[in-house]
């Protein structure tokens, strides 16, 4: 583990908070953190501009070397690298990918205890693709062998314990297109009997009408965890949490709580809005989000799971700025829980 100061939430130091919660954030090099996680002359002369079109708009990204990631951890408990959503590991003929020569980078500049979350490729969780402008039927969709192969084995072996979850996300199903939640429940239930037995998996399922009390049963079996997520269509994040029956169902002890995008905002409108990541949208946030989370922090505590909140930027402009004002919300709501209660009944 990195030295590092007392926590102290003033300064973004957020790694002592409770030893059942990590706040982290979705993705890790923004220069816009520079003068909260990141110190400007640490990177001087090598911070990298890329382009990304989101939308039809092209927009400038300002990214930050590999090796940021020490001083990252220096402020959060935990990452989630996203990065790996785009790509396998290795190719088809076994070669590392280029995501594979990325990820161990990361892995020189982690230190002892420091722990991240990997997207799944979306090749082995999406039913369609996005490909030339369309989106087409997925034929390595729920994959075993590609999975394990190809993702999981060259995981494992390249970060070993530094893996705290994997991350199965799949896309929206629109009514058309979507299967009925029994058969996306068989096909899960097949899908994790045939991949490597690991209690670090979570699924993240946003489409409503699918997160059936038939799919909860297959993720407890399996001791898959659900990702609560803030995002776009889906219901507010104690609403799903009342659809699992408010029950935490990852085998590992771990829950994930995504702070992704405004409800109701589309991807690209909520990237427009916060780019370029280094302050605070005012009236970008959902209201009740900060609220919604502190309660889902708390409801972890109570219950024994370790609740990991990660924060990304388009939820309402500055991932770190959003991690403070939950744990200051988080801080406050356990004060108010220790104070005696002086009313005349309990004197």
């Amino acid at each position: 583990m990195h030295p590092q100061e007392d926590f102290n939430p003033e300064a973004f130091k957020f790694r002592d908070l409770h030893p059942d919660v990590s706040i982290g954030t979705a993705s890790d090099r923004y220069a816009g953190w520079i003068g909260q996680v990141y110190s400007a002359d640490r990177y001087a002369n090598r911070i990298r501009s890329r382009q990304n079109k989101v939308g039809g708009r092209s927009f400038t990204e300002r990214v930050l070397p590999v090796e940021s990631v020490e001083e990252y951890f220096e402020h959060f408990g935990v990452l989630e690298l996203d990065f790996t959503f785009y790509r396998l590991l290795l190719e088809v003929d076994g070669r590392p990918s280029q995501n594979y020569h990325v990820l161990q980078n990361y892995r020189q500049h982690l230190g002892e205890g420091d722990p991240l979350f990997l997207k799944v490729p979306q090749i082995i969780f999406a039913q369609k693709l996005r490909r030339s402008g369309k989106f087409i039927a997925n034929p390595d969709y729920l994959n075993a062998e590609v999975f394990a192969d190809r993702f999981y084995v060259p995981a494992v072996e390249l970060l070993g314990r530094h893996i705290r979850g994997f991350l199965f996300e799949q896309e929206y199903q629109r009514k058309q297109d979507r299967p009925s939640p029994e058969k996306l429940a068989e096909d899960m239930d097949r899908f994790f009997e045939s991949i490597p037995r690991d209690d670090r998996y979570h699924m993240e399922i946003r489409t409503e009408p699918l997160l059936t009390p038939s799919l909860f049963s297959v993720m407890r079996r399996h001791g898959v965890g659900q990702v609560l997520s803030h995002w776009t269509w889906l219901p507010s994040l104690r609403r799903q949490f009342a659809l699992s029956d408010h029950t935490f169902t990852n085998r590992g002890g771990d829950s994930i709580l995504r702070l992704l995008t405004p409800r109701g905002m589309r991807y690209e409108d909520a990237y427009a809005k916060a780019h370029p990541f280094d302050r605070l949208v005012e009236g970008m946030a959902t209201p009740g989000m900060i609220e919604d989370t502190v309660g889902l922090m708390e409801q972890g505590i109570e219950k024994k799971a370790r609740v990991n909140v990660i924060v990304n930027n388009r939820a309402s402009g500055n991932a770190p700025l959003t991690a403070r004002r939950i744990v200051s919300r988080f801080l406050a709501a356990r004060q108010q829980a220790d104070k005696p209660d002086t009313s005349p009944s309990k004197r």
